[in-house]
């Protein structure tokens, strides 16, 4: 089994009815059933969602500001580490349980360079 990264970009297309609390909760049962399912299959590595502020550190001067400041679509919301048999297995992983694809969003499926 090698190491993957899914990488979840944007999903912030939410169509207003699903912001209600009841809709948002039963979302996030999706994703709570996709790492239970992914665990099982002893598949989950780790991973989480990560929060749309932070910082950025750049060049020699080492210059910091603020950011992400990326359109919604291409915000990173965060990751898992997952184990699959090759890069087309850790791809219908992601096509079969990314529940945020209903919302536009994409995954960026890479493996983990071995050192």
């Amino acid at each position: 089994m090698e190491k993957f990264m899914l990488i979840f970009h944007g999903g912030s297309d939410v169509a207003p009815e699903m912001q209600a609390p009841e809709a948002m909760q039963a979302h996030m049962q999706k994703w709570f059933a996709w790492i239970d399912q992914l665990r099982k299959e002893g598949r989950y590595v780790g991973g989480e969602p990560l929060q749309p502020t932070g910082k950025f550190i750049v060049g020699k001067n080492k210059v910091v500001t603020d950011g992400p400041f990326a359109e919604g679509k291409e915000l990173v919301g965060g990751y898992f580490i997952i184990e699959a048999k090759d890069l087309n297995e850790a791809i219908q992983i992601s096509s079969d349980g990314y529940p945020d694809f209903i919302f536009d969003g994409k995954v960026e499926v890479r493996p983990v360079q071995k050192m």
